[in-house]
C-alpha cells in the first residue's frame, strides 16, 4: 500500500487507541446468561466512552430513564428474607417508587427496607410471610420520563412441594403472573371516560373505573392504552397510572400529535374489556392572525454521521390561507439553543437535514408558513443521535479467561495487509424528488483493519461516473445520496476501502428515476353522512381518483344555512371513515372533505347532503309482564309492560300471539295490529289454557317477541272482590320515598271500588308491608320510610265494599335513591306581572323529552283561566295569570325520556292567601323613585327636567306639566327615557320669565304610577332664569360656526302683514340661508338679508292654508343651525287675534254694493281672512252664512250679501270685529230712501244679468280668415244660442247675403246655422259678417274669405282679431214673472224664462227659419 494512502488514513480515518474495558464479575449457576448479558452493557458503555473520546464532549446527556439491570422474580419459604436489586440509568438522576400489586408501598412500618445506592436500588423483606406473595414494581421516573420493572415473590409454607413457582426464572423482560387455571374475570366498566375536545397546550386525562368478577388480589387485568391502535407508554408526552378498579391517562401538554381514538384494553387471562373515545385537540392561538396550525407527526429516517431526513404531515387550512412552505428547526440536546436549517421555505413535507456533527443528539421542530405569518413550532421529535448505524455491529467481546473480558471495535485488531472485496447487492431503498437512499450488502473479505466505503453515480446511458462527495467516512451499508435532479435517470455503484487501498466497484444498480412533483391529490369523491349517536356522525366518502402518495384526510363541518367551516379533525385521518363527535342534538350539518399529501391539501370534495343529528334508530326491546286483567269465559284482557328500550323512536304497534298451553305453534289473534298496552282478546274456548306474547313494532322494525305468559284459564271472573289495577309507574323518588301511580282494575266486582291499598317489599323478598293502613280513593300515594340505596317493588290491591281484591302484577324494581342533581318545583311570584309560577329545571333532557304538568297526578290539558305552561329548554313553568282559591291542590311534573325525573308542590290554601296579595300589590304598583324632579341648566340656555326611577320598562308613558298646562315634547322641545337607568327627562328649548311656577311628572308603567313635582318660584326661579340666560349668552360667544341669534318667531305688522322673522350671527360670505315649509324649500321674492343678519320670509294672505312647519337654515364649511317654528295651535291663533286686532282698528264704515243676486254691505279693513273672529247682526239676530246670507270678504274687505232681498230683509246691518282684548263695530240702515235705491239698482242689475245670459250668440265653429280656391264650395258653418231662438242673418261687405242657388242660408234646430257657397269665384272674397239677435240683444261675427285660381300660390292668411259687436238688448228688459201659486203668498226666488215672442227676421233673411239643404 502506498503511503500517501497510509497519510489519507492517519489524517481523516485513524482514531485513538481502544480503551479496553476489564471487569471482574463473579460467576454463577447462570454464569452463560449473565455473561452475555453483562457482555452487551459492556459494549454499549465502550461505546459511550469513545464518543466521549472522540467528539465534542455531551456532558450532562439529558435523557429518560433506563433499567440497566432489571427486577428478578424469586420463589422462597416464609419466614427467610428477600432482596429484590436493580440498576436505572438517566439524567437527571431517576427516582425510584415500589409498588405492590400496582399500589405503592407503605414503607413506614418498617416490614419492608429499601436502599438507593447511586443507580442501584434494592427492596428488603427480612421475614417473609405468604402475605407478602404478590407482584412488585419499581417505577423510575425523572424530568424526561418513566420506566418500570416488574418481578413476583412466591413465599411457599414449609409443608408445601418444593415444587416452581409458575412467577420464577421468568425473563426479566415478562410480568410475572401466576396462572390461574378456570377462572374467568369479568371486567364492568362504571364510569367512562368520553370524547374530549381540547386547545393545543392544555391538558387531558381520560379515567375509567371498573367493577371485577372475581377481584383477586394475586390476579389483577392489565390496562392498555391504545392512540389509533398503537400501544402507549408512560412517557414526557402520556403519563398511564392504574390501581385497583381505576385506571387514569394523562396528556400533560397537548398538541395535535395527540389527537386520535383512545381505546383502553383490560386484558386478562379469559380476554379483554375496551372502552374508546375520540380526543380532539384544536390549533393553539396563532402567533399572528390568519397564520397556519402547526405541523405535526415529525418523523426521523436514515439517521447517519452527518444527516437525517425529517418528515411530516401538513395542518389543516380550513379558515386560514394556504400554505407556502415550511422551516425545519434543530436543537442539539442538552441545549435550548434552536437554529434554523433552510433558508427558504420548502414546500413538501419531508427535509433532509444534513451537516451534522458525529455523535451529537439532535431534537428537531417544523413551522408552517403562509401569506399571513408563521405558525407556531410543531411538538419536537423524540433525539436522534448522528452516528453510524453499524457502530455496535462493528463491537465483540473476548473472554480472557478466568474473570476477565475484552471489548474491542473489529476493525481494531492487527491488520492482514490487503484492501478488501467489493461490495454486493446494491439497491435502492428510497426514492424521493432530490435524493434516493442506497442499501447494499458487505465485502465477503474485508480483513481486520478499519474499512469504509465510497459511492459513485452516473447518469443513464453513460459511463461518466462521479463520486459522491461526503464529509465524514461512510461506514454502514445504508446511505442517502443528496443533490440530485427532479425526473432524471441515474445508476450508483459503491467501492470498499482500507489502509491497504480500495476494491474494484460493485456492480450498478438498476436504472433509478428520480420523483417529480405529480401536485396534491385530487378532490375525494361522494361525502356520505349517516347517524350514529345522539352526538355524532359517521362520514364516509370516495378515496380521490390521483392520491399521489397520500398521507390521509381532513374533514370540515358546517352547520346548514352558515358558511362557518371548522375542522373536524386536525391530524390527517388515514381511513375514509370518520365519526364526528360533539355535535349539537338535533342541529343540521354538512361535511365536505380534502385529501393530504407531502405538497399539501386537494381541493375540497363536494358537500354531503345535510342530515341532523340524532341517534340512529334500532327495533325496540320485548314488552314483559304480561298480565290478565279480567276474563268473562269467551274473552280475555291483557295487559303488558313497554319495551325498556323503544330504539330511539316512539313504538307504534304492537303484535299478539297465543297459543294452547303445551303447544308450541304461535297464530296471531288481530289483524292490524293494536296501539294500546290493554287489548282484550276475543273468542277463546271456555275452560281452555292459553298462553300469550307480544311484539312491539316502530319505525326501524319488529322487535323480538316477548316472553310467554303464563298460563291463564278461560274461566269467568265472579269473584266479589275487584280484579288487579296496573300499569303501576313510579315518579318523585327519592332518598326515602316515593310517589306510585296506577290505573283503576277493569274488573270492579259486585260494587263499586272505595279505594286503594299500596304494599310494597325489597326486591328478591317474598315479605309485603302494607304502606297505607287505611285505603286512599285517589289513584296515587306518596310511600315513605324506604331505605336509601335499597330497591323495592310495588303492587296495589283495589277494595270494594266485598273486600279487598287482587294484587297487581308487581312492579318494575325501584332504587330509593335521588336522581342526582335533580331539583324541586319552586313557587313564587313574579315581580313584574304579579302571576303565581311554579318552576322546575330538569338535570337530564333530550331532544324527544317532554314536561308533563299534572294537577292532583292527573294531566292538565284545560287552559282556561290563564293558566299556561312555558317551556324553554331544561326550564319549564306553569304560570297562574288569574289565581284563585279553585287552584288549591298538589301540582307535579315529570320529563320523559329521562331517569325518572320529576317533583311536586302543594299549594294550600294559607300559601295561596298570601300569594294572591303579593300578587295584587305586584300588579298595582307605586313605582320607586330613586330621586324626585329635578332641573338642570344644559348648554344653549335650554333647562333639562328630569328624574329616576328604580326600574321602568320599554312600555313605560309619561307627561310633564307646567302650571297644569301638558308641555309638549315636540321640536324644539324634546323628551325621552332610558330603560337602563330608569331616566325620564323633558328638555325645554326655551325658558322664560313665562315658565314660572309648578313642574309636574306623572308616570305611568303597566300597572304601575308615580308623580313627582318641582316648584320654580321666587328667589328660585330667577336664579334658574339668569343661569339659563348665561348659558344661552355662553353658547352663543363661543360657537365657531354660524347659528341662529334670535329663533323664528312670527311677527304681525302694524299693515296686517305678517312675517316670519329670525337672527342669525356669526357668518361668512360663504354662508347660505334657505327657507322650508313642510320640509319643500320656498324661494322668497326678496333674498334674506344676511348682512344685517336678520332674514325674514312674508306670509301673503295669511290663513289656514298658509299653516304648516316653518324651518330656516344657516350653514357654510363650519357647520349648519337651524330654527324651526310650527305655525299652528296657539302661534296661529295668537297671529290671528292680532290681525283682529289691527283689522277691527282700521275697519271703515259699512257701505252698500249691489249685485246681480241682491244688496251687498262691505267694509274696508286692512286685512280679511275667515279665521279672523267676525260676525254680522241683523238688528239683534246673528246672521250665519247661508244660501239667503252670503258671508265672505276679499283681503281687503269683509262682505255680506243678502240674495233676492225683500221687504223683510230691511233694518239695521252691522259688523263685530272680535279680538282677545276688545270689539270694533260698524252699523248701517238698510231702510227707507237707502233700501230703494239699493233695490233699484239691484233690480237693474238683474234685468242685465238675465239679459245678457239669454242673449244671442256665437258659441263657435267660424274662423276669422278662410282660404278657398276658386270653383270649390265653402261652408260656413257655426253653432248659435239664447232664449228665445235667435234670428241668424248674413252680410257681405256689409250687405245683406240674398240666398240663392249658389248662396245657401240654413239653421238647423234653432242652433246650427250655415251659409254653403258653390262654386266660388274671384268676386266671392270680401268680409263676410253673421249676425245673432233676439230681444235680449246679440252679436256679430266678421270672417274674412279669400279665394285664389287654380295654380296660383295659396294666398297667406293673416288673421286679423276683430271683436264680437254686441249688440244691446232692447229697452226696457222684461223679466218673465213667476206665476202666482193660490196656496203660498210668498214669492218665490226662482225666474223661469217665459216662451220668446215673434221676432221679426234678420237682416238678409228672406225666412226666419229657413229649412236646412242636405
Amino acid at each position: 500500500m502506498s503511503a500517501r494512502l497510509k497519510r489519507e488514513y492517519n489524517h481523516e480515518y485513524h482514531h485513538k487507541q481502544s480503551q479496553y474495558v476489564v471487569k471482574e464479575y463473579s460467576s454463577s449457576e447462570a454464569s452463560e446468561e449473565r455473561y452475555e448479558h453483562k457482555t452487551q452493557a459492556r459494549i454499549q458503555e465502550v461505546v459511550r466512552t469513545k464518543m466521549v473520546e472522540k467528539y465534542v464532549r455531551e456532558e450532562p446527556m439529558v435523557r429518560g430513564p433506563q433499567f440497566i439491570i432489571r427486577l428478578r422474580s424469586h420463589t422462597v419459604f416464609e419466614n427467610t428474607p428477600i432482596k429484590l436489586f436493580c440498576t436505572v440509568e438517566g439524567f437527571p438522576m431517576p427516582v425510584v417508587k415500589w409498588y405492590r400489586d400496582g399500589v405503592i408501598m407503605d414503607l413506614s412500618s418498617g416490614r419492608y427496607l429499601i436502599e438507593a445506592k447511586g443507580g442501584s436500588h434494592s427492596l428488603m423483606i427480612p421475614r417473609c410471610s405468604t402475605d407478602d406473595t404478590a407482584q412488585y414494581t419499581a417505577v423510575a421516573g425523572n424530568s424526561h420520563g418513566q420506566a418500570s420493572s416488574q418481578a413476583s415473590i412466591i413465599v411457599k409454607r414449609y409443608k408445601d412441594e418444593e415444587e416452581s413457582s409458575p412467577y420464577a426464572w421468568l425473563p426479566f423482560t415478562a410480568s410475572m403472573l401466576p396462572k390461574i387455571h378456570y377462572t374467568k374475570i369479568n371486567i364492568t366498566f362504571v364510569e367512562k371516560f368520553g370524547p374530549v375536545f381540547a386547545t393545543e397546550g392544555e391538558s387531558a386525562t381520560l379515567s375509567a373505573t371498573m367493577t371485577l368478577n372475581p377481584n383477586l388480589a394475586n390476579l389483577q387485568p392489565e390496562a392498555q392504552w391504545y392512540r389509533d391502535d398503537t400501544r402507549l407508554f408512560d412517557s414526557k408526552w402520556v403519563k398511564i397510572e392504574t390501581g385497583r378498579g381505576i385506571t387514569t391517562l394523562t396528556l400533560p401538554n397537548l398538541y395535535k400529535d395527540d389527537e386520535g381514538l383512545y381505546t383502553l384494553r383490560m386484558v386478562t387471562k379469559g380476554g379483554t374489556a375496551e372502552h374508546s373515545a375520540f380526543v380532539s385537540v384544536a390549533d393553539g392561538p396563532p402567533p399572528v392572525a390568519r397564520a397556519p396550525g402547526a405541523p405535526m407527526d415529525i418523523k426521523i429516517h436514515d439517521a447517519n454521521r452527518d444527516y437525517v431526513i425529517v418528515s411530516w404531515k401538513p395542518p389543516n387550512t380550513t379558515t386560514e390561507g394556504p400554505i407556502i412552505g415550511y422551516f425545519v428547526d434543530k436543537c442539539e440536546v442538552g441545549t435550548e439553543n434552536w437554529t434554523q436549517c433552510n433558508d427558504h421555505p420548502i414546500k413538501i413535507c419531508k427535509y433532509p437535514v444534513s451537516g451534522l456533527f458525529e455523535g451529537h443528539s439532535f431534537y428537531f421542530r417544523v413551522r408552517a408558513v403562509n401569506s399571513s405569518g408563521i405558525s407556531k413550532p410543531s411538538r419536537m421529535s423524540d433525539p436522534i443521535a448522528a452516528m453510524d448505524p453499524t457502530e455496535l455491529e462493528r463491537l465483540h467481546a473476548k473472554k480472557l479467561g478466568g474473570k476477565l473480558d475484552v471489548v474491542s471495535y473489529n476493525d481494531e485488531v492487527e491488520a492482514e495487509g490487503k484492501p478488501p472485496g467489493p461490495p454486493s447487492g446494491i439497491h435502492v431503498c428510497e426514492i424521493d424528488r432530490t435524493y434516493v437512499v442506497l442499501s447494499w450488502d458487505g465485502p465477503k473479505y474485508f480483513g481486520k483493519v478499519p474499512m469504509w466505503y465510497y459511492i459513485e453515480k452516473a447518469m443513464a446511458n453513460t459511463e461518466a461516473w462521479q463520486r459522491v462527495n461526503t464529509k465524514v467516512p461512510i461506514r454502514s451499508t445504508r446511505y442517502a445520496v443528496f443533490d440530485l435532479a427532479e425526473g432524471k435517470e441515474y445508476k450508483f455503484r459503491v467501492l470498499s476501502a482500507n489502509m491497504y487501498g480500495a476494491s474494484a466497484p460493485s456492480q450498478p444498480s438498476g436504472l433509478v428515476e428520480t420523483l417529480q412533483l405529480k401536485g396534491v391529490p385530487s378532490a375525494p369523491g361522494q361525502v356520505v353522512a349517516t347517524r350514529e349517536t345522539d352526538t355524532s356522525l359517521l362520514i364516509q366518502w370516495a378515496p380521490p381518483k390521483e392520491p399521489n402518495n397520500l398521507i390521509g384526510y381532513y374533514i370540515d363541518q358546517c352547520v346548514k344555512g352558515t358558511n362557518n367551516w371548522t375542522s373536524a379533525n386536525h391530524k390527517p385521518h388515514k381511513s375514509t371513515k370518520f365519526v364526528v363527535s360533539g355535535l349539537t342534538t338535533g342541529e343540521t350539518y354538512i361535511f365536505r372533505v380534502q385529501a393530504i399529501n407531502e405538497l399539501g391539501l386537494s381541493d375540497e370534495s363536494q358537500e354531503s347532503a345535510p342530515l341532523s343529528v340524532r341517534a340512529a334508530l334500532t327495533n325496540p326491546s320485548a314488552p314483559y309482564d304480561i298480565a290478565l286483567l279480567n276474563c268473562d269465559g269467551r274473552s280475555m284482557v291483557l295487559n303488558w309492560k313497554k319495551p325498556l328500550h323503544s330504539g330511539g323512536t316512539e313504538i307504534k304497534e304492537y303484535y299478539v300471539d297465543k297459543r294452547r298451553s303445551g303447544t308450541t305453534m304461535w297464530r296471531e289473534i288481530h289483524i292490524p295490529p293494536v296501539t294500546e298496552r290493554l287489548y282484550k282478546v276475543e273468542g277463546l274456548t271456555e275452560g281452555a289454557v292459553y298462553q300469550f306474547h307480544v311484539y312491539a313494532a316502530n319505525l326501524a322494525g319488529l322487535g323480538p317477541a316477548s316472553k310467554h305468559s303464563d298460563d291463564f284459564t278461560c274461566k269467568a271472573w265472579t269473584m266479589p272482590e275487584p280484579g288487579p289495577a296496573y300499569d303501576l309507574t313510579f315518579c318523585e323518588v327519592r332518598d326515602s320515598s316515593v310517589v306510585l301511580e296506577w290505573n283503576k282494575p277493569i274488573y270492579t266486582g259486585s260494587g263499586p271500588i272505595t279505594g286503594y291499598h299500596v304494599e310494597y317489599a325489597e326486591t328478591g323478598s317474598s315479605v309485603w308491608i302494607t304502606a297505607n293502613e287505611t285505603a286512599v280513593s285517589n289513584r296515587f300515594l306518596k310511600v315513605t320510610g324506604l331505605v336509601k340505596g335499597t330497591s323495592y317493588v310495588f303492587r296495589v290491591r283495589a277494595v270494594n265494599a266485598a273486600g279487598v281484591g287482587m294484587a297487581s302484577m308487581p312492579s318494575d324494581p325501584m332504587t330509593a335513591k335521588t336522581v342526582e342533581g335533580s331539583q324541586e318545583i319552586s313557587c313564587v311570584v313574579d315581580e313584574k306581572s304579579g302571576d303565581i309560577i311554579l318552576s322546575f329545571e330538569s338535570c337530564q333532557l333530550d331532544e324527544s323529552s317532554q314536561f308533563i304538568w299534572k294537577k292532583d297526578y292527573k294531566e292538565i290539558t284545560h287552559f282556561s283561566k290563564g293558566l299556561t305552561i312555558k317551556t324553554e329548554g331544561s326550564h319549564s313553568k306553569l304560570i297562574f295569570k288569574n289565581p284563585d282559591k279553585e287552584d288549591i291542590g298538589t301540582y307535579s311534573v315529570s320529563v320523559t325520556n329521562t331517569s325518572g325525573v320529576s317533583s311536586s308542590y302543594t299549594i294550600s290554601a294559607e300559601e295561596l292567601e298570601k300569594m294572591l296579595a303579593l300578587s295584587y300589590d305586584i300588579r298595582h304598583p307605586i313605582i320607586p323613585l330613586k330621586s324626585e324632579l329635578a332641573y338642570k341648566i344644559l348648554e344653549r340656555g335650554r333647562m333639562r327636567f328630569w328624574l329616576q326611577a328604580e326600574e321602568i320598562s320599554s312600555n313605560v308613558t309619561y307627561k310633564f306639566f307646567a302650571n297644569n298646562k301638558e308641555l309638549s315634547g315636540a321640536d324644539p322641545n324634546k323628551m325621552g327615557h332610558n330603560v337602563s337607568t330608569g331616566i325620564i327627562e323633558f328638555i325645554m328649548d326655551h325658558f322664560t320669565e313665562e315658565n314660572e311656577g309648578t313642574f309636574t311628572c306623572q308616570i305611568t308603567d303597566g300597572g304601575g304610577k308615580a308623580q313627582s313635582s318641582l316648584v320654580l318660584i321666587g328667589d328660585a326661579f330667577k336664579a334658574a332664569l339668569a343661569e339659563a340666560d348665561f348659558q344661552r349668552r355662553e353658547y352663543i360667544r363661543v360657537k365657531e360656526g354660524p347659528h341662529f341669534s334670535e329663533f323664528l318667531s312670527l311677527q304681525v305688522g302694524e299693515d296686517c302683514s305678517v312675517t316670519l322673522v329670525c337672527k342669525v350671527a356669526n357668518l361668512k360670505k360663504e354662508s347660505v340661508f334657505h327657507w322650508y315649509k313642510d320640509d319643500t324649500e320656498i324661494i322668497p321674492d326678496v333674498k334674506p338679508d344676511l348682512g344685517s343678519g336678520v332674514c325674514k320670509l312674508p306670509i301673503k294672505e295669511f290663513s289656514l292654508k298658509t299653516t304648516g312647519v316653518y324651518k330656516a337654515t344657516i350653514s357654510d364649511d363650519r357647520g349648519k343651525d337651524m330654527s324651526q317654528i310650527d305655525v299652528k295651535g296657539k302661534i296661529f291663533e295668537d297671529a290671528i287675534n292680532k290681525l283682529s286686532q289691527l283689522a277691527g282698528a282700521s275697519a271703515e264704515e259699512l257701505v252698500i254694493k249691489c249685485t246681480a243676486t241682491g244688496i251687498q254691505l262691505q267694509c274696508r279693513m286692512k286685512y280679511y281672512t275667515s279665521e279672523m273672529n267676525i260676525t254680522w247682526f241683523h238688528g239683534e239676530s246673528r246672521l250665519a252664512h247661508s244660501e239667503k246670507i252670503v258671508i265672505g270678504g276679499t283681503p281687503a274687505m269683509a262682505t255680506m250679501e243678502v240674495v233676492e232681498p225683500t221687504d223683510k230683509d230691511k233694518g239695521l246691518y252691522s259688523i263685530v270685529i272680535t279680538n282677545s282684548e276688545n270689539s270694533h263695530k260698524r252699523t248701517l240702515d238698510l231702510s227707507g230712501d237707502a233700501y230703494e235705491k239699493a233695490y233699484a239698482e239691484f233690480q237693474k242689475l238683474k234685468a242685465e244679468a238675465y239679459a245678457e245670459k239669454n242673449r244671442g250668440k256665437v258659441v263657435g265653429g267660424l274662423p276669422d280668415v278662410v282660404t278657398i280656391m276658386e270653383k270649390k264650395t265653402l261652408s260656413l258653418t257655426c253653432t248659435v244660442c239664447g232664449d228665445p231662438k235667435p234670428q241668424v242673418s248674413w252680410l257681405k261687405n256689409g250687405a245683406d247675403v240674398e240666398p240663392d242657388d249658389q248662396y245657401v242660408v240654413s239653421i238647423d234646430q234653432g242652433k246650427f246655422a250655415s251659409l254653403t257657397i258653390k262654386g266660388v269665384s274671384m268676386e266671392d272674397s270680401g268680409r263676410y259678417a253673421m249676425i245673432v239677435q233676439n230681444k235680449y240683444g246679440g252679436e256679430s261675427v266678421d270672417i274674412v274669405v279669400s279665394v285664389y285660381r287654380h295654380g296660383e300660390k295659396i294666398p297667406e292668411a293673416k288673421p286679423a282679431f276683430t271683436p264680437k259687436t254686441i249688440i244691446p238688448p232692447k229697452l226696457p228688459i222684461e223679466i218673465p214673472q213667476p206665476k202666482i201659486q193660490p196656496a203660498s203668498a210668498a214669492p218665490t226666488t226662482s225666474t223661469p224664462s217665459p216662451a220668446p215672442p215673434k221676432a221679426p227676421a234678420g237682416r238678409g233673411m228672406k225666412s226666419p227659419t229657413p229649412s236646412r239643404r242636405k
